[in-house]
């Protein structure tokens, strides 16, 4: 089956064609770097790495962007910055965390990722081929989009705007979700605040701007994909597709893309609530990075999302058995041949997990056919079925689950063993063992078990694995 994805735009699954047959042009909203990027934003995050590995899965080219806003109203509120030079030593903290935050739960990178402040130049030649076309006022020294000249104003967010009063305009960037006042595309420059000078006059960039001309300097004038949060719909997206198109008359982006809201305990996160959580608390509570990873791509991004401490031990439990499985595989012996009808559903297997991931990224489907297969090569390998012949098919079923969820080799802390350093001490606990050392053999397996390597001994000889 060919890829599908639902549209927001069109409100419809439709089949995914790139426009320049192989390459993918597609733009992700990255993060505001004012703060650690909590759950919610790491939901949508693994969302698009999910997108990102399926289109290079099914043998696209991607020329990916995704941006870094490192200026805007929150950023300045809180850095109390008063250049550009100061505002970057603020932001390039919450910038790197953010990339050891998508190490960790082993996104791809793109094949851009860039920074607003990176590219004033392109976002004031937009404004001006705005301004030009009579698209665009200066008012009060800032300059603003007048949206009562985009008649197809609100065709992303289905919402009417007909009503609109024209002149009243927003300046800042957190406004209501419903507003649809006329939006600033450039600041005024306010005494005590980072400013650039360009030809609308010295201030700084709307929000909205960034992206599309972020957006069109590295992609074109035409997305195959725009991708990002259900929240930033409306105003943000829906404002990138009104400055965009009324700039180049063409259309902004073919798909647009939205990673529905992620819940806690069924509550939306607030800080009054205390139920706001990042990587590295989840990981200080002894979670992996893995469970939190296999949580968030498990259910499909448009659905809501509910996140619980059971939740994540219900996902680290489903990780331990396909690496149980895994193990089995690589450390038990079986007997030469083939099941013939094990290959046979190693096959559907791997066929299903396509189809559902060509379904709008269907990714609770694609998990039932993975663990559909491992019950039954479970079940072949207790009954003394499933044969030395059968060991490369369940492997390539694996092999295309961890394509795409990533979450099969366990995360290696920074104190922890490597591979090659357990191999030895294992080694030398079989010697202690055969020397009649048991006091030495016991201590090492205490001391792997220190540091989360756990291990079974076998009648075909010694498996570990992490925990």
């Amino acid at each position: 089956m060919a890829l599908r994805l639902f549209n927001s735009l069109t409100l419809r699954l439709e089949e995914f064609v790139p426009q320049d047959g192989g390459t993918v042009r597609m733009y992700t909203c990255g993060p505001t770097v004012y703060n650690y990027a909590h759950i919610g934003n790491l939901r949508t995050f693994t969302f698009n790495d999910i997108l990102r590995r399926w289109l290079k899965a099914c043998g696209f080219t991607l020329h990916d962007v995704m941006n870094i806003t490192d200026v805007e109203d929150k950023i300045i509120r809180n850095s109390k910055a008063t250049t550009p030079a100061e505002m970057a030593v603020y932001t390039q903290k919450y910038e790197q965390a953010f990339l050891e935050d998508t190490a960790t739960l082993r996104f791809t990178p793109p094949w851009k990722m860039v920074r607003a402040t990176d590219h004033i130049t392109e976002m004031a030649d937009l404004i001006e081929t705005l301004k030009a076309k009579g698209i665009a006022y200066t008012s009060d020294g800032s300059t603003y989009y007048r949206i009562s000249q985009f008649p197809e104003y609100g065709k992303l967010s289905h919402k009417d705007f007909g009503g609109i009063r024209a002149g009243a305009r927003v300046d800042v960037d957190e406004y209501d979700k419903d507003d649809a006042r006329d939006f600033v595309l450039w600041k005024e420059r306010k005494e005590g605040e980072p400013y650039w000078e360009v030809a609308c006059g010295a201030g700084r960039p709307g929000w909205h701007i960034e992206c599309s001309a972020m957006a069109m300097k590295y992609c074109g004038e035409t997305l195959d994909i725009h991708a990002g949060g259900v929240d930033l719909m409306f105003p943000h997206h829906e404002n990138e597709i009104a400055q965009s198109e009324a700039a180049t008359g063409k259309p902004f982006a073919r798909f647009w893309l939205h990673c529905e809201h992620l819940l806690v305990d069924f509550a939306k996160m607030s800080k009054s609530t205390g139920n706001i959580y990042t990587l590295r608390e989840i990981v200080e509570m002894g979670y992996s990075p893995e469970a939190l990873r296999y949580l968030l791509a498990s259910v499909p991004y448009r659905k809501k999302l509910n996140f619980t401490m059971d939740g994540l031990k219900a996902a680290q439990t489903s990780i331990e058995r396909l690496r149980n499985f895994q193990l089995r595989l690589e450390t038990d012996k079986y007997a030469d041949g083939e099941s013939a009808e094990l290959i046979e559903r190693g096959i559907q297997a791997i066929a299903r997990f396509d189809e559902a991931m060509n379904d709008d990224l269907n990714t609770a489907e694609a998990l039932g056919a993975v663990f559909e297969y491992v019950r039954d090569a479970n079940s072949a390998m207790d009954a003394g079925e499933f044969r030395a012949g059968n060991v490369a098919g369940a492997l390539a079923v694996l092999d295309r689950f961890d394509t795409v969820f990533d979450v099969l080799k366990a995360t290696v802390a920074a104190d922890g063993l490597s591979d090659a350093e357990v191999d030895a001490l294992i080694a030398e606990r079989a010697q202690a063992k055969k020397s009649r050392n048991f006091q030495r053999a016991d201590g090492i397996r205490n001391e792997l078990l220190e540091k989360g390597i756990i291990l079974e001994d076998t009648k075909d000889g010694v498996r570990w694995k992490r925990k």
